[in-house]
């Protein structure tokens, strides 16, 4: 772990990401909680996290920009007009200014497919291939050990001063991202393939998660269980009120919980990835998710709490071995329409299930919802994991190929 810190463009670089985590922990849920407080329709809650996710449907226009323009340049301009963005939800002032919260998380889930994109090809500019997976497991881990503190902190804050404020101090965290980037260096090959037509050139990423065997299977696997994953953004607030009978806040001492697991989940994914494959790491992540995800579906907070706590412990091992193996397994010409790719493939029928989610939730048993997508969870992993493609053997050799040919590419250049 010390050596993600052996340079001061590391340091400068993890810093300001760490700072932008924070920020969006605290806020993220605060939004679904006022919107839930200005209307009180956990539907209408829902949705909040519907106009975040719904922008990764645009992901592979973000991508191919990140892979066009200057990295570094871009990413700081994002990060000061999201930060301007944020600091608008100071004009929500009652139930007529939903539609502005909405906006915003419009806008801030546009950003984060940009963000999400620039910052995986910033980490392969930073970091040597072996080490990525550690990297992605110190970011896993300061975004998700934020849950510890974040969710509650976030929620009490709304209560105290307000969801302006709140907005106020995220925008602050972006401001101070953009900081980071602007005093770091780092050298970025010409865009490949830049001067080919701009359909191809956007395309290029879907292509390759598509013919590359690891990651498709990869990407069937998760895109599946997003599908049902959203559900849960709804879910959490029926759990809340209808099955534990609390008030809406509450839901930030669960997300608390959630964080105690997730934590655990980042600080374990890297050394548990390097025994059994990033593939194997995804399927373990389903496999815990289904566990407690299920457990959600009982009224004894002595169930619901280490529910919480299994599907925060799950979460990390499938975005961290995902995320790895598209970094590990894509070249660096490639890296941010790669990402994009699999954020609009994911973030598609995540969308669609967060706005079924917010109707299904009004007319459904929240309980018959969450066991369905239990279901699915483990039928997703075992899928997985019974292909040879996601052995560790096949997936290090595809890697090693991987990185001798973006070398090559490199020497040339």
């Amino acid at each position: 772990m010390r050596s993600l810190f052996s340079s001061r463009e590391r340091r400068l670089y993890l810093g300001g990401q760490t700072v932008s985590l924070l920020g969006d922990r605290v806020l993220f849920l605060a939004m679904g909680i006022w919107t839930k407080t200005l209307t009180g329709s956990n539907g209408a809650a829902g949705l909040t996290f519907f106009f975040f996710v719904a922008p990764s449907l645009l992901a592979p226009l973000a991508g191919a920009l990140v892979d066009r323009l200057p990295r570094r340049t871009f990413l700081i301009l994002v990060n000061l007009a999201t930060g301007l963005v944020v600091c608008s939800l100071v004009l929500v002032n009652g139930r007529g200014q939903v539609w502005l919260i909405y906006l915003v998380m419009f806008l801030y889930g546009a950003s984060a497919t940009v963000l999400s994109a620039g910052g995986s090809a910033m980490l392969t500019m930073l970091f040597a291939s072996d080490e990525l997976g550690s990297a992605n497991a110190y970011l896993s881990t300061v975004g998700e050990g934020c849950r510890l503190f974040a969710p509650l902190a976030g929620a009490g804050l709304f209560v105290v001063i307000g969801g302006a404020a709140l907005g106020l101090i995220d925008a602050a965290t972006f401001f101070i991202a953009a900081a980071s980037l602007a005093a770091i260096s780092v050298k970025e090959a010409a865009a490949a393939g830049a001067s080919s037509p701009w359909r191809s050139y956007v395309a290029a990423g879907v292509r390759h998660l598509v013919q590359n065997a690891p990651l498709r299977q990869m990407t069937a696997a998760v895109a599946l269980a997003m599908l049902f994953a959203g559900l849960l953004e709804s879910i959490g607030f029926a759990v809340v009120s209808q099955g534990l009978h609390r008030a809406p806040p509450f839901l930030g001492v669960l997300i608390s919980a959630q964080g105690v697991g997730a934590l655990a989940g980042a600080l374990t994914a890297a050394r548990i990835m390097r025994r059994i494959g990033a593939g194997g790491l995804i399927a373990a992540g389903l496999a815990v998710l289904a566990l407690g995800v299920f457990a959600w579906t009982a009224s004894d907070l002595a169930l619901v709490i280490p529910g919480f706590i299994l599907t925060g412990l799950g979460v990390p091992w499938l975005i961290i071995g995902y995320v790895t193996a598209i970094q590990r397994l894509t070249p660096m010409a490639l890296q941010g329409r790669v990402d994009a790719a699999a954020s609009f493939l994911l973030g598609t029928p995540q969308a669609v299930s967060i706005a079924a989610g917010a109707g299904l939730v009004t007319v459904v048993n929240y309980r018959i919802l969450l066991a369905l997508s239990a279901v699915v969870f483990a039928g997703a992993g075992l899928g997985l994991i019974s292909r040879r493609e996601q052995r560790p053997a096949f997936i290090e050799a595809a890697a090693a190929s991987v990185a001798a040919a973006s070398s090559a590419a490199s020497s040339v250049d």
